[in-house]
């Protein structure tokens, strides 16, 4: 934005008559109740929301395809021995080493793309990045469909990598940026809802093709339909409004605004536009203060931008409790197991005996996407903070079920491929305890952590909303690879029983840390939020405005 146009909109702004009261309720009692005349999203909105989930489906369905479970299902005999194939294929068989590389590749670039697409998604915009994660995505499917080494299918599985760190970053970004506030939770939900969506159609596709010769070719490279679809989608798809604002392009915010307000008022649309200016405004005062301009930096503006907006983040106390929170979450996603129980749930029911363990994983993928409609379907009715307090002591009851089990049923055997049925069969019943504990885990998972933590974009101001989601998102890849790394040693070493364990004492100590650190959101419009944390954690100010109130 040029420095004519910057002076141009706060002038303008300036003329506007203020509200009373620029205070955290103020705005929650006037506003949000214009806001939320409508019963349900526009159609338009709805459009947005589903066009961009389609990255979910990628997200999900590549994460899975060459994750251990799929890998150990194909090769226990019971289906067919996929990795002799894939070994066959890629010119010689799969070491250990292999394994670990092409399975870790992926989260490891996710891990390096997401900070790295949160500064993309500010210069170019969040349409952008999705565009660009969507190419990868298609390069990356096809690169691995045709490769014909292992270095080649580590190339491609990191090419993927850096797609799906991008596309969950701005995905949530891009979503919560167009949503009404009413609907926010709900909308963010739709692209985890695809996330498990892909989950699902990955073990579907790899029961039917792992018979088929070089089937594991056509799983991977049928990763790069959806993203065909959703880049041509995109394309007719506008970029949000407050980053338009942000990139000066007022008029087209305001188009934009009202196509998402078309049934309400045209006041609502106009009242947005108001607020985003004006927390603009509120950003470049603070910057200034936070950030005094130092002679010679100009030389290097991108550099600039980015060291201001991270001491922005880190040095201002509501960014900075909002990135307390963002990567408190998304690490408790990731360090209560749910990522070693699925990646590895087929080897687990290998151990345990079962005929088909593809088809009783599945059941497990069944509950998470099935689960995660049910909190798209709730979550802006009961609030964030009320299902994640509520869903977290079931997930602590299904690890603690699932301890108790693995206890009494002993050490699955050291090499999972070598019969131990008979011993398994003996303690049938502690088997399917440990199926059941893993579908109530699952259940309070995708109800509560597995979809809460995306919400985390609504947590920041605009100034740094895609740099602290992008360190959100950082976090959430950097430790699912620390329990992709743990999990079968901690299994050998600690035995089963007390591995679950420790999962449920890490969701304990998350429980706690929500409980005390993690206010309610539902309702607040995104510019709402720097007034919620500006001088605490705002858990009970948030609690007060969600309350329902006595009939006058």
């Amino acid at each position: 934005m040029a420095a004519g146009d910057d002076f141009t909109a706060e002038a303008s702004l300036m003329r506007e008559p203020e509200s009373p009261s620029s205070s955290f309720e103020g705005l929650s009692d006037s506003f949000v109740s214009e806001e939320t005349q409508s019963a349900s999203p526009s159609t338009f909105v709805w459009a947005l929301s589903f066009a961009a989930g389609i990255s979910g489906i990628l997200f999900g369905y590549d994460l899975c395809v060459y994750c251990p479970r799929l890998m150990e299902c194909f090769s226990t005999g019971v289906i067919s021995s996929t990795l002799v194939s894939i070994g066959a294929d890629l010119s010689h068989p799969l070491s250990t080493l292999d394994k670990s590389l092409i399975t870790s590749s992926t989260s490891l670039f996710a891990l390096i793309a997401s900070p790295l697409a949160a500064l993309l998604a500010d210069e170019l915009g969040r349409k952008q990045v999705v565009l660009v994660a969507d190419i990868l995505f298609i390069v990356g499917a096809l690169w691995q469909a045709f490769t014909k080494s292992v270095v080649g299918m580590i190339c491609g599985r990191s090419i993927i990598g850096l797609a799906v760190g991008g596309a969950s970053l701005v995905v949530p970004l891009y979503i919560s940026e167009l949503s009404p506030s009413a609907f926010r939770g709900r909308l963010v939900t739709v692209s985890i809802l695809f996330i498990t969506g892909g989950q699902v159609i990955a073990y579907v596709l790899g029961y039917v093709l792992a018979q088929r010769v070089h089937g594991w070719r056509w799983m991977v490279g049928l990763g790069a339909v959806p993203a065909v679809v959703q880049f041509v989608l995109l394309l007719k798809l506008p970029e949000t409004p407050r980053w338009l604002v942000k990139a000066g392009k007022e008029d087209v915010a305001r188009f934009v605004l009202k196509k998402i307000y078309a049934s309400e008022a045209n006041t609502a649309a106009e009242q947005v536009l108001k607020e985003i200016r004006k927390e603009m405004i509120e950003e470049k005062a603070t910057s200034k203060l936070v950030n005094p301009a130092t002679p010679g930096h100009d030389n290097w503006p991108s550099l600039t931008q980015f060291q201001n907006r991270m001491t922005e983040l880190f040095f201002i106390g509501g960014n900075r409790r909002a990135l307390t929170i963002a990567c408190m979450l998304q690490a408790l996603q990731q360090l209560c197991g749910f990522n070693s129980i699925m990646y590895f749930s087929a080897t687990i029911f290998s151990w345990l005996g079962f005929a088909s363990p593809i088809l009783t994983s599945l059941s497990v993928a069944v509950t998470n996407f099935v689960c995660t409609l049910f909190a798209l379907l709730i979550i802006d009715h009961t609030g964030r903070r009320a299902i994640l307090l509520g869903s977290i002591p079931v997930m602590i009851g299904g690890l603690v079920l699932c301890s108790v089990s693995y206890h009494f049923l002993g050490l699955p055997p050291k090499e999972p491929n070598l019969p131990e049925k008979t011993q398994i069969s003996e303690h049938s019943s502690w088997a399917t305890c440990i199926v059941v504990s893993l579908v109530i885990f699952v259940c309070g998972y995708a109800i509560g952590p597995g979809n809460i933590a995306w919400q985390q974009s609504e947590l920041f101001p605009l100034s740094v909303r895609s740099l602290g989601s992008g360190l959100a998102t950082a976090t959430n890849f950097g430790s699912n690879c620390v329990v992709g790394l743990t999990f079968l040693p901690m299994m050998e070493l600690l035995t089963p029983s007390w591995t679950f364990a420790l999962y449920a004492l890490v969701c304990l100590a998350g429980w706690v840390c929500a409980w005390k650190i993690y206010p309610e959101t539902k309702g607040l419009e995104l510019e709402d939020m720097k007034e919620l944390f500006k001088d605490g954690w705002g858990v009970q100010e948030s609690l007060n405005r969600s309350r329902p109130r006595p009939s006058d």
